[in-house]
């Protein structure tokens, strides 16, 4: 009779035990699955860094005056092609440079002969193919992100997380400049 406390405690030691082994399996999922979906969207962004200086090239020869666009997202490119790992850094500069590309295909309105253009047209369609699949990848981005921060901050695998030291990670959002109104009537004047 003596024996059954003795197995009741084994017992429930190594049922505490095997549910420590799940929640910390479960961190370790969500976390995995939040940096799988930050490298798609890291390679899609990527693939849309390769494609700009085309873009840029192509309309270069018919809009000259537009040198102070085509520096700043030439610049842009540069800082974040050599990337550095730094993924808020990255987030911010993928918005930033939302913004230049949709500046940059409104200013196009001004030029006819450069929306005839059929190489243009082509790298118009693979720069929207892939801003569509960016915009895809960050929504399963920001959905790995909710699931493991919902992990990290809930009760009681926010104990494991705090003692192993998960903390929370930031979404994919918009940048300031992205939540404005885009003036066209401005750009068109140009």
């Amino acid at each position: 009779m003596s024996s059954f406390p003795v197995l009741a405690l084994f017992g429930l030691l190594g049922f505490c035990f095997i549910v420590i082994i799940i929640m910390i399996n479960s961190l370790i999922y969500k976390k995995n699955s939040v940096n799988n979906s930050f490298a798609t969207v890291d390679v899609l962004l990527k693939k849309r860094y390769d494609l700009i200086p085309n873009l840029v090239e192509t309309v270069k020869g018919y809009a000259a005056h537009e040198a102070g666009l085509f520096k700043e997202i030439t610049e842009l490119r540069a800082r974040t092609a050599a990337g550095g790992g730094n993924i808020p850094g990255q987030l911010a500069d993928a918005s930033k440079m939302s913004g230049l590309l949709g500046r940059l295909m409104l200013t196009v309105e001004n030029y006819p002969e450069l929306k005839a253009n059929e190489g243009f047209l082509q790298l118009q369609r693979a720069i929207n193919e892939i801003e569509e699949q960016i915009s895809a990848a960050r929504r399963a981005f920001n959905a790995a992100v909710n699931e493991y921060n919902n992990a990290v901050q809930m009760f009681p695998t926010s104990l494991l997380a705090g003692m192993l030291g998960y903390e929370t990670k930031q979404y994919f959002t918009a940048s300031a400049g992205d939540r404005e109104n885009v003036n066209v009537g401005e750009i068109l004047k140009k």
